[in-house]
């Protein structure tokens, strides 16, 4: 049987190294999972997530000019589905990045950009003031 680039196959774990584990695919011969392809999080320790013997589904994502197969854990499971609230939450939240939208420069005056300058400016002095205190511990109650 030949594998295709893309498709999911159902094999079982034959071998486990601290890089990956070999999975012997039904009919279409032995790849391997590399250990950065188990699992959506961190592994360190393989074993943690696989067992010999153990059956699992597989997504070929290379074939190498020598033959080699490169499978995937990660990428044939179904995708998590998403919290419906995430997106509300993301757009509640302002962009403290962003700056802030005020009056454009040609429709200020002299005196009102002079005004704004002193604003501003003494408003990052005061927060400046502040983190320096709270790193030396000196700010007074």
């Amino acid at each position: 049987m030949q594998l295709e680039i893309g498709k999911i196959y159902t094999g079982k774990v034959k071998g486990i190294t601290q890089y990956g584990a070999f999975v012997d695919i039904d009919g279409g011969g032995t790849g391997m999972v590399h250990i950065s392809e188990i699992a959506n999080t961190f592994v360190s320790d393989i074993r943690e997530h696989l067992t010999e013997e153990q059956e699992v589904k597989v997504k070929v994502i290379g074939i190498n000019d020598a033959g080699k197969i490169s499978l995937s854990i990660k990428k044939a499971a179904p995708a998590a589905p998403q919290r419906k609230n995430d997106d509300k939450r993301r757009s509640q939240k302002p962009n403290v990045w962003e700056p802030k939208k005020t009056t454009p420069p040609s429709e200020m005056t002299f005196e009102d950009m002079m005004s704004h300058f002193k604003q501003t400016s003494e408003e990052r002095m005061c927060d400046i003031k502040r983190s320096t205190d709270r790193k030396n511990k000196t700010r007074r109650k």
